[in-house]
């Protein structure tokens, strides 16, 4: 039995990212868990209604999931890059020595949005291991609309060197996704039910295999 961190910068990077993998860790008995960063507040022009909303779609997906854990930093969405770093770092690195996770699902630090980009930085100040010794594996998931539209030539691309079959669980996967609704959209919106199963099938094409999830493998302690 293995634990497992997932840190999503939104709801719903968990699923697009790694819902699949996830699923599949549970089904083998492994400890997941899942790490929010962000919420939405009204003083950030959100109505109570789409709080409310937002707020019981991270209880049904965290059931669906069978998440063993769920924290929720409510940081300020779309304003990570304006937040003192140390602060961040704290408070993620305080979440991982409380769940002891062995392998960390990230986003990749190439994406579009600046939330995604700060929350790696952040959790890759987490990743000592004199510090953090329960880390062993540290992979970076690819988000539909954020990884595929980085342009930074500074940042190299994603460039998938593991893959895992989902087979069994896509369906799972998208079945959670539409507890979203707000963040879906019809094709060729790139987080279209179409686009899910597309990418998953081009990354299963890479795998041998029906549907997949890739991720970049950043660090491995074996």
């Amino acid at each position: 039995m293995k634990k497992i961190l997932v840190v999503a910068p939104h709801p719903d990077d968990e699923t697009l990212g790694c819902g699949g993998t996830l699923l599949k860790h549970k089904a083998s008995g492994d400890k997941i868990h899942w790490l929010i960063v962000t919420g939405i507040d009204k003083e950030a022009g959100y109505s109570a209604e789409r709080i409310s909303a937002r707020s019981q779609e991270i209880k049904t997906v965290s059931a669906m999931y069978g998440f063993d854990s769920l924290v929720n930093l409510n940081l300020p969405t779309t304003k990570l890059d304006i937040l003192p770093m140390q602060q961040l770092v704290e408070m993620i690195g305080d979440a991982i020595l409380k769940i002891r996770p062995e392998i960390l699902y990230v986003p990749f630090p190439g994406d579009i949005h600046t939330d995604h980009k700060v929350v790696f930085q952040a959790v890759a100040a987490c990743s000592k291991w004199f510090r953090f010794e329960s880390i062993k594996r540290i992979l970076a998931y690819e988000i539909l609309s954020e990884t595929d539209f980085a342009i930074s030539p500074d940042i190299n691309a994603f460039t998938p060197n593991v893959f895992v079959d989902i087979s069994e669980f896509l369906q799972e996967k998208l079945q959670i996704m539409q507890t979203y609704k707000s963040e879906m959209g019809l094709f060729p919106f790139p987080r279209s039910e179409e686009a899910i199963v597309a990418l998953t099938q081009i990354r299963g094409a890479a795998a041998g295999c029906k549907a997949a999830e890739a991720f970049m493998l950043l660090k491995e302690i074996i």
